[in-house]
């Protein structure tokens, strides 16, 4: 066999393993529609007090379409939202406090101002912290939702009963994110495709696994858990905060729950090629450890397992036709590889209520993610720091 025949080879070893192995990431079954789930959980004697925390920052914009969700919520017990105003420069509290009012609801609304931050702090992680300092030690629940996230009325009642039924201390969703643009189409399916084979779901809910993840558009966890002081100390520097939180609840002995959120959206657009770039260069390059071995392995094995398939496939196909020898066996094992890369795409796809033909286009949006992950290195190694929401930033090794 050629040498690509052989790399096709092992791309198929791999993505069988990937198959069955992996605790079946790509599957979609771990769900929640927060409609049903509220419709039929059980009552439980009294419900609980849940406090939401909003860091926002410069989000004028986007809040009428969120925070009405938010306030509005059919929760039968006590719930109330701490908005924390991260130091904004568009009247986002000013914003949020009017929308309250317009709803008649600015008794549920505390608007905070976070204080400024401090050295070793991620500014996201400051401005929870800032937020659960207001929230009372005797709340049975709190609720981390960013500034972008539109809620079904009945959201919060069911991430609550999901952890009361099942006893578990931190329930997450992976929201909807928008997928419009064809930029978005191609990569925001891909990027939820490939957190979850990062951290596969059923891994997450298992209480023998090591797993710990969260999405952090929208995070309930128990209250004891996070008693302040020092509330979020352990996790000061985290960019990537959701993920940081859940393995300091794993770490207490707490029992997690990961899921798709069929009815809770972001709104937030990231419309170009560009924008859906910087976004995952910020971090990528932090979930590696800052680790240049890391590095490496993860390209090779990205371009093992979405560049080799098709092109094996493709040099199989123009070579048998030319007469080559060897091309057979690249033909078959690419194009198996292939079919099997597609086909766990597919059940994505259908969540995202895109054509299952676009499964096609995964080789595409793995190398182009293998590239924003090669950039983040790129962009820590240079020290050229980025901006996010108007704040400068710098990758630093923890």
């Amino acid at each position: 066999m050629t040498a690509l025949a052989w790399a096709a080879a092992v791309s198929l070893a791999a993505w069988i393993f990937l198959l069955f192995g992996r605790g079946f990431y790509w599957r979609t079954a771990l769900s929640m529609n927060t409609a049903r789930m509220a419709a039929e959980a059980r009552a439980p004697r009294a419900w609980p007090a849940v406090w939401a925390v909003v860091p926002a920052r410069n989000e004028a914009d986007v809040l009428p379409r969120t925070l009405p969700t938010l306030l509005s919520q059919a929760y039968p017990g006590e719930f109330h939202v701490v908005l924390v105003d991260d130091h904004s420069t568009d009247g986002t509290a000013e914003v949020a406090e009017r929308l309250a009012s317009e709803l008649r609801l600015a008794h549920r609304l505390r608007v905070v101002r976070a204080d400024a931050l401090p050295p070793g702090w991620a500014g996201k992680v400051w401005a929870m912290q800032n937020g659960l300092r207001h929230v009372p030690d005797d709340a049975a629940y709190v609720l981390f939702t960013d500034a972008d996230i539109s809620h079904s009325p009945t959201s919060v009642q069911a991430l609550v009963a999901r952890a009361e039924r099942d006893g578990l201390d931190l329930v997450s969703l992976m929201v909807r994110l928008r997928a419009e643009s064809a930029w978005e189409k191609l990569l925001i399916p891909a990027f939820v495709y490939f957190f979850a084979k990062l951290y596969p779901f059923a891994w997450v809910a298992h209480p023998r696994r090591r797993t710990a993840a969260a999405a952090g558009g929208c995070v309930l966890v128990r209250r004891r858990l996070l008693p302040t002081p020092p509330g979020l100390e352990a996790i000061r520097d985290a960019v990537i905060d959701d993920c940081a939180l859940a393995r300091l609840v794993a770490d207490g002995g707490g029992r997690l729950w990961l899921g798709l959120g069929d009815d809770v959206v972001s709104v937030r657009a990231y419309g170009t090629l560009g924008e859906i770039w910087r976004m995952i260069a910020r971090t990528a390059f932090v979930q590696l450890r800052f680790s240049t071995v890391l590095l490496l392995g993860t390209a090779l094995g990205m371009l093992l397992l979405y560049a080799v398939p098709p092109a094996a496939a493709i040099a199989g196909l123009v070579g048998l036709l030319a007469g080559a020898p060897g091309s057979l066996a690249a033909l078959c094992l690419g194009g198996l590889a292939y079919a099997i890369l597609a086909s766990t795409f597919v059940p994505m796809l259908r969540w995202y209520r895109l054509s299952p033909a676009r499964s096609a286009l995964l080789p595409l949006a793995g190398v182009l993610y293998t590239l924003m992950t090669l950039d983040s290195a790129r962009r820590f190694w240079l020290r050229t720091g980025d901006h996010w929401k108007g704040r400068p930033y710098e990758m630093r090794r923890p």
